[in-house]
């Protein structure tokens, strides 16, 4: 990730260091007797830092990004994407990874807005700190869009937001593995006993919307409630892991998997919980959500639990964030309410063409 210090922060540094010496050279008049008092002073040279102050950036300003995980696949295609739509509608821009550290994610909010953000795009480590986000930003009249987890402000209202459709993505995610489902004919085979792990963040309502739509429709294919088994996890592909191998262990009876979770990391760790309780390819049913994990085994054409995935692409969410961000500033636009990206369900034979590989 890119870190610039734009020219106009340049300026406003060079003017504070400018108006300090002022300030001191004043105090000094008031208290020392000047000797050359009523000689002609010579006028001072123009020096390269005047001449700098003086100067005129050519840039709209800075645009700033937070993400939580930014280490993941999907959030550094999201910093790539709005950096280079920054740059090309002639901004200046940093990008700052938070990981799962809310703390962090507003002391960082708060160091970008002192340092001069013209514009901040979050996708923030806990829903929780909403209200203080929207309050900084409000409060330093900055334009702040809330990318892939909705935020609200102090009075509730929500924060423009950049990103997916919860319920949309769940319910293309739980459709491709109800209709797998049901080409296997596993629910039809007395000799089979179907289970569904459904990897889930509780704290965050985005991933909730997710997997809640995913389990509607593996319920309509002739899943019962009692065959549906929620991992508790962070978000991260270890704690998936870790959370996915008691509730296996603790249902031997299951012979065959559904697996889906709120992004690929959930379900790449649950698979490999099964994986490492015996389980074969061939009888896990996963369906990803973002893709880029999913693609990696289909790529090195291994076998593998991921049949199908949502693919989601965060350059397209990054690049959405620049522009509605840049739009505000150099427009007075207004920020939309909700900007929207596409999806599409991607599997080994057709990911190529959709993704454009992995």
């Amino acid at each position: 990730m890119t870190s610039s210090r734009t020219k106009a922060s340049f300026r406003r540094a060079v003017g504070a260091g400018v108006a300090a010496m002022l300030l001191l050279s004043a105090c000094s008049s008031s208290t020392e007797e000047d000797p050359t008092e009523g000689e002609t002073q010579a006028e001072p040279e123009e020096t390269e830092e005047t001449e700098e102050t003086e100067e005129t950036s050519d840039s709209n300003g800075l645009l700033v990004a937070l993400y939580k995980s930014g280490t993941q696949q999907y959030f550094l295609d999201q910093a790539a994407g709005f950096e280079k739509r920054a740059a090309e509608l002639g901004f200046d821009v940093e990008t700052f990874n938070v990981e799962l550290d809310a703390n962090l994610a507003v002391s960082t909010l708060s160091d970008a807005i002192a340092q001069g953000a013209d514009g901040v795009a979050i996708t923030v480590p806990d829903q929780a700190i909403g209200p203080s986000v929207a309050a900084a930003a409000a409060e330093a009249g900055i334009p702040l869009v809330a990318t892939d987890d909705a935020i609200d402000d102090e009075a509730g209202n929500a924060v423009p937001f950049v990103g997916f459709d919860g319920t949309d993505m769940g319910t293309s995610v739980g459709t491709a593995a109800a209709e797998s489902l049901t080409e296997t004919g596993w629910l039809d085979d007395g000799s089979i006993t179907v289970g569904v792990l459904s990897a889930e963040v509780e704290t965050l309502t985005a991933c909730n919307d997710r997997t809640d739509a995913a389990k509607e429709q593996v319920r309509a294919a002739g899943v019962t409630d009692d065959q549906i088994y929620s991992v508790l996890y962070s978000g991260e592909a270890d704690a998936a892991f870790q959370a996915a191998g008691p509730v296996i262990t603790a249902n031997p009876d299951v012979t065959h998997w559904v697996v889906f979770a709120c992004n690929d990391e959930g379900v790449l760790g649950t698979l490999n919980a099964l994986d490492n309780a015996g389980y074969a390819a061939e009888n896990i049913l996963g369906v990803g959500l973002g893709a880029y994990e999913a693609c990696k085994p289909w790529a090195e054409g291994q076998d593998t639990g991921f049949k199908a995935a949502l693919y989601i692409s965060g350059l397209d969410v990054g690049a959405a964030a620049a522009e509605v961000l840049a739009a505000a500033i150099t427009e007075g636009a207004e920020l939309p309410a909700f900007t929207i990206a596409n999806t599409t369900i991607v599997t080994p034979e057709n990911y190529e063409d959709v993704m454009g590989g992995c």
